[in-house]
């Protein structure tokens, strides 16, 4: 359909009703929009296809010129918005304060509104996720509504929208949208070792890793269920000071790791995957690459003490990939964790170019050149570098850094996976100290329960009956793997933190409860139930429908051991049943009501 053209100066405008006007006309499920276009002679055109999926593709024409996509929705019994940048930030703001701009490596232009029922009234994304979008969001008090408005740039092609009709939850409408950008981006492959537990350096050694130190705790680690290691920041030259003013050179320190090569292949031993932290855009005064560079990368970092290189210059692109590739080559390395990519949108909007559209070139040819020495190559990558953009470059998909913090791991990697394709979500390392007890432990472990968990404290240094909860509970988690990470999740409003996450196949369902919540169970849903006690109290509420009847239980404290009395008969209704923080109770319908 045909808009009127207008301008879109918006540097003065406090909120979105302070804008020049436009024409709003219906688009779908109460939603209205509005289609503007920076050029004064350029009247953009718009129209909304069905692609399969039960999608809607909103497709705007404006000859090469910036447009401003507008989205308004009455609020009804609006709750939240969610975002991939939104953080914690996930009830309704004020449009004069939602904004966000994102890029490749920096999150994805995508939100989604949601009511108090947990029920979808606008979910959208942009179906190209390279280049630069900015985006403005919030309640109009002037209006009465939400607002989203999409600023793009020049394209000769249609700019593309992605809507989800109105759907029973965020969940359901993420789904959707994941499982058209998996057929339309070809995702990184997924080795099975991108989907075992992993045993991370950062927290237990910070800097101070040594090749001695870093043996122990593999071979302790293979011992409890792990089979990858990521060694982490320290390893090489320089890599001291909590800052990043020696990166650049990508040499092992030799005090530290006198034969890294040897180093890597005796932790391989030990049946784990090997990879190694490097952050190949930063430079540091301190290394010796950095005279040779520093006219590539004019602008610092937004992490202290190093400068960032400048990926829209092929040069760079060229030293990045042989940086990474002589690193893989010459130490036997499994693959890399790939950290502080983010860092190259300080570029972002200064006229040079897209950043996006560079790290495009530059991560395509980097896994061409890793791919070409180790086929099953495993590469990490974290947030806000995790939406669908990133699916054809990287198959670990880490959640960011929340140190001993149960709930903010289990935040940040439910938000990771509503919209990861392909790759497998990762925890942030867990992080407890050696005097916590037990069902402590198990909280760290069953707020990474949604993911792939990682482990990062010193395995010789705390107590046997933590090694036996990481080990029971690492278990657990691999017997549920494919259910976790694979069945149908629902973890509810992302406004309440996800307080009870249920995930379900076939006729299975595991469900974690964080809080003082009623857990449904649905016996004519499922026959298998799996409850997580990450509460604070010693039992779990549960509501048994579907007609209950006989169960066969086992109940599990937080480091394995079996607990007496377990249910044998759940009727229909609503009761306690006795699991202990940080503990697991497994049941099976056995017979039914009669």
């Amino acid at each position: 359909m045909p808009t009127t053209p207008a301008p879109m100066d918006d540097s003065e405008a406090v909120t979105t009703a302070g804008l020049p006007p436009a024409r709003h006309e219906p688009l779908l499920d109460g939603v209205s929009v509005a289609v503007l276009s920076r050029d004064p002679g350029i009247r953009p055109v718009w129209s909304l296809g069905e692609p399969s999926g039960g999608l809607r593709l909103l497709e705007v024409r404006a000859d090469g010129a910036p447009v401003e996509i507008r989205f308004s929705v009455p609020l009804g019994d609006a709750a939240g918005y969610w975002h991939p940048q939104g953080g914690w930030r996930r009830t309704l703001l004020a449009d004069w304060e939602g904004r966000s701009r994102v890029s490749l490596t920096d999150g994805h232009a995508a939100g989604c509104l949601y009511d108090h029922a947990g029920a979808t009234l606008l979910t959208f994304a942009v179906a190209d996720p390279v280049p630069e979008a900015d985006l403005r969001f919030g309640v109009s008090e002037e209006h009465g509504t939400h607002v989203v408005h999409l600023s793009l740039p020049p394209s000769r092609q249609a700019h593309r929208i992605l809507l989800v009709p109105r759907a029973r939850s965020v969940a359901r409408a993420m789904r959707a949208l994941r499982a058209w950008f998996a057929a339309a981006l070809a995702p990184m492959p997924v080795p099975d070792a991108a989907r075992l537990p992993v045993y991370s350096t950062w927290y237990a050694f910070n800097q101070d890793v040594t090749a001695a130190g870093v043996e122990q705790q593999a071979e302790l680690a293979a011992g409890l269920g792990c089979g990858t290691l990521i060694l982490d920041d320290g390893w090489q030259e320089l890599g001291r000071g909590r800052g990043y003013a020696g990166c650049g050179d990508w040499q092992p320190d030799r005090d530290k790791f006198p034969d890294f090569a040897g180093h890597v292949a005796r932790v391989r031993a030990h049946g784990l995957r090997y990879l190694a932290w490097v952050a190949p855009l930063l430079l540091g005064p301190g290394a010796a690459c950095h005279d040779r560079w520093a006219s590539h990368a004019p602008a610092p970092a937004t992490v202290p003490g190093a400068r960032v290189l400048d990926p829209r210059r092929p040069e760079v692109r060229a030293h990045v990939v042989g940086l990474c590739l002589r690193l893989v080559r010459a130490y036997g390395l499994d693959g890399l964790k790939l950290d502080f990519l983010e860092q190259a949108t300080v570029y972002a909007g200064d006229g040079a170019g897209d950043v996006g559209r560079a790290m495009s070139v530059l991560l395509t040819e980097l896994r061409a050149a890793l791919e070409s020495v180790r086929p099953d190559l495993l590469l990490e990558l974290r947030q806000p570098y995790t939406g669908p953009g990133m699916a054809p470059f990287g198959n670990m998909l880490r959640s960011f850094d929340c140190p001993a913090d149960a709930t903010a791991n289990r935040v940040r990697t439910l938000d990771t996976a509503l919209l990861a394709v392909g790759g497998a979500v990762h925890s942030d390392m867990l992080l407890w100290s050696s005097d916590a007890p037990v069902d402590s432990v198990a909280r760290q472990l069953i707020g990474s329960l949604h993911a792939v968990p990682q482990i990062s404290v010193r395995l010789d240094r705390v107590p046997a009956a933590h090694r036996e909860t990481i080990a029971f509970w690492l278990r657990q988690w691999r017997r549920h793997r494919e259910l976790l990470l694979d069945g149908e999740v629902e973890p509810g409003r992302p406004d309440e933190l996800y307080p009870l996450v249920r995930a379900g196949a076939g006729d299975r369902c595991l469900l974690s409860v964080h809080g003082d919540r009623v857990v449904p169970l649905d016996f004519s849903a499922y026959r298998h139930f799996h409850l997580v006690n990450g509460s604070d109290r010693d039992r779990v509420v549960v509501e048994v429908t579907g007609g209950g009847g006989r169960v066969r239980g086992v109940v599990h404290g937080p480091d394995g051991r079996i607990m007496d009395d377990p249910p044998t008969h759940l009727p229909e209704g609503v009761r306690p049943l006795a699991v202990p923080r940080g503990g697991l109770a497994s049941l099976t319908l056995t017979e039914g009501p009669r």
